[in-house]
């Protein structure tokens, strides 16, 4: 029994909140559709930027030997890289639904880049590699961080859409069910005091 009095004010603010309930289910359904198309939208650009930074970094990787067979591992690893300082990470933010989206991309600057001593068509291959590198992992950085906002929205809008659905939904319905029950009993009596 629930400890509202059983009124037919009761009832209709009760019938009133149910709508309102229904309402934010509703809401909450098509805001999951949202997220989820969104996340699909993102899931693709990031397996293609994945896919060209895959090739990329092979293609360094294969350079990199190259390299280390020139100059040996001490070698390598003294040769200067492409000064970092000379670029920039450019980010556009933008929102859907709350959620803080970015897209990135790295701008190089034009700094002087240091001359190894023993300088080598290898080295030089090398390094250009592993620059373009880090402009192709900007983007895919970005993404992951979109994709990992989105799929943390997703759950929490799909776990308060369940908690309407299965437990408030139902609860309320339970409760206006028991009070118009309750009511019409309480009517019943009447009537019957009434013919007494």
């Amino acid at each position: 029994m629930s400890e509202i009095t059983p009124t037919r004010s009761a009832v209709l603010e009760l019938d009133e909140e149910r709508r309102a309930m229904r309402e934010g289910y509703r809401f909450l359904d098509e805001k999951r559709l949202l997220l989820a198309s969104e996340m699909l939208a993102e899931l693709k650009r990031y397996e293609f930027a994945a896919r060209v930074f895959n090739d990329r970094l092979r293609e360094a990787a294969a350079a990199l030997r190259a390299a280390v067979a020139r100059h040996g591992l001490d070698g390598v690893q003294v040769y200067p890289p492409v000064p970092m300082g000379a670029g920039a990470l450019q980010r556009v933010s933008r929102q859907l639904l709350g959620v803080p989206l970015l897209d990135a991309t790295w701008q190089a600057g034009s700094a002087s880049v240091r001359f190894a001593e023993y300088a080598s068509p290898e080295g030089e291959h090398c390094r250009e590699l592993f620059a373009l590198l880090l402009r192709e992992a900007a983007p895919l950085a970005a993404l992951a961080g979109n994709l990992g906002r989105l799929r943390l929205e997703y759950r929490r809008t799909e776990r308060r859409a369940r908690a309407l659905e299965e437990v408030l939904m139902p609860e309320m319905d339970a409760l206006i069910a028991d009070l118009e029950s309750r009511l019409e009993e309480m009517e019943q009596e009447e009537a019957i005091r009434v013919r007494r």
